[in-house]
């Protein structure tokens, strides 16, 4: 009994001496990769505003064409858009004078004011865009991105959240990029835009966000939406209330829209205090109001993502 006693102990030291050998291997390949790819920390980001299953298609972005005013005035209703465009002295018009090349990638567009460089390189993402290696995305010359937080569906008003938004901020930040987020909206009211921008404030707190916090309010083109009827005084009032909220809580806001809805949609007098990112397709923006960002493709390719990305440059260093 007692030999036999002996020889199990023995049996268990040694089968103890395996595991730790196994184990050390293994241990030190996981904090290896860890280091290799986009690893994100356990951080609690879910905002206190109930979600709902998105049962609406899924979010329709400008992705062929920047809609001209005739089509945003065959989908919204005559008395909600304004087809008689004027030039307006109470808005500042854009500054933003030539578009080139960069010369640190033939990709990037660059705008130069009096040959002097004055813009920024930067992207926009979402969950579509899949797994991202922002470490390329750093070095192939991209300096800020735009990473949508989520969206508001546009067929029962759920809020939902984009499923790679934490991973995005967290490994674009250490990449060295500069980020702002964005929330594409589809809100009624001002109650239903404070909701929102509540959503993305409680959603960000734990991370770098030094680009601004957007509220991205699209027309929906090829499917009736909850908000195709909305007034030109109701869309004015959800992105003031969705900007206000922003500043309170310390964060720059930011209003994002093409060309022919910020003309026939948006009461631009009442936003005028609310920096613009711009969205239009081509080789230079006809758009004369100011704007500070500006979405010149959406089929943009960048080292590090393998889909088409939204491509943009910024006027303005929102880090400073």
């Amino acid at each position: 009994m007692f030999k036999d006693n002996k020889k199990i102990k023995i049996i268990a030291i040694i089968e103890a001496v395996l595991i730790v050998i196994l184990t050390v291997p293994l241990v030190i390949f996981t904090m290896t990769t860890n280091t290799a790819i986009n690893i994100v920390p356990t951080i609690n980001t879910e905002p206190d505003v109930k979600t709902k299953a998105d049962s609406s298609p899924k979010e329709i972005v400008y992705q062929q064409e920047v809609p001209t005013i005739e089509k945003v005035a065959d989908i919204i209703p005559e008395n909600s858009v304004n087809t008689e465009i004027s030039e307006n002295t109470e808005i500042p018009t854009t500054t933003a004078i030539v578009t080139q090349k960069s010369a640190k990638n033939d990709e990037y567009s660059l705008y130069k004011d009096k040959d002097m460089e004055t813009s920024i390189n930067g992207i926009d993402v979402s969950e579509y865009q899949g797994f991202i290696d922002w470490k390329q995305v750093k070095d192939s010359g991209i300096d800020f991105a735009f990473i949508r937080i989520g969206c508001r569906t546009y067929a029962d008003g759920g809020i939902i959240y984009d499923t790679r938004f934490k991973e995005n901020l967290y490994s674009a930040d250490r990449a060295g990029i500069h980020t702002g987020v964005y929330f594409f909206s589809q809100a009624l009211t001002t109650e239903e835009a404070i909701e929102e921008a509540d959503a993305v404030i409680e959603a960000i707190r734990p991370f770098n966000i030094t680009y601004p916090v957007v509220f991205d309010w699209e027309i929906i083109y090829e499917d009736y939406a909850r908000t195709d009827e909305i007034s030109i005084d109701s869309l004015a009032d959800c992105c003031v209330a969705f900007c206000e909220r922003v500043k309170e809580a310390g964060y720059t806001p930011m209003i994002y829209q093409n060309t022919s809805t910020l003309l026939s949609k948006v009461d631009l007098p009442r936003v005028k205090e609310y920096d613009i990112w711009l969205a239009e397709y081509n080789d230079e923006p006809t758009y004369y109001y100011d704007f500070k960002i500006w979405q010149y493709a959406s089929d943009g390719r960048v080292p590090g993502i393998a889909t088409d990305v939204d491509m943009n440059v910024s006027f303005k260093d929102y880090s400073k």
